[in-house]
């Protein structure tokens, strides 16, 4: 089965996260059909936009999302923790928020 994966790698660290993740997956064989978004701090400091609507009819249709990291000095606080993160998690009715753990 080839599952659609949306990718957005977002700001900072993200990218290099990601890359890294997409690595694992492809090293698990997990067949990935992929969807870049450019989401995060420089889409917002370009165009005022932090997640436009149809980029996100485009992500419902995903099975999918990997997320890097988000945020950047230049942003407000506040505007892609709302504008982004939190919209994606009501919009697509997720409902864990799930941090790295130390066993």
């Amino acid at each position: 089965m080839t599952y659609k994966l949306g990718v957005i790698a977002g700001d900072g660290i993200g990218p290099e996260v990601v890359g890294e993740a997409l690595k694992v997956i492809d090293a698990a064989g997990i067949e990935t059909e992929r969807t870049y978004f450019a989401l995060g701090a420089e889409r917002y400091l370009d165009s005022g936009e932090v997640l436009p609507e149809d980029t996100l009819e485009e992500l419902r249709r995903l099975d999918a999302v990997l997320l890097g990291a988000v945020g950047d000095p230049r942003v407000p606080p506040g505007v892609l923790e709302r504008g982004l993160l939190l919209k994606l998690r009501f919009e697509l009715d997720l409902f864990v928020n799930l941090r790295p753990v130390k066993l």
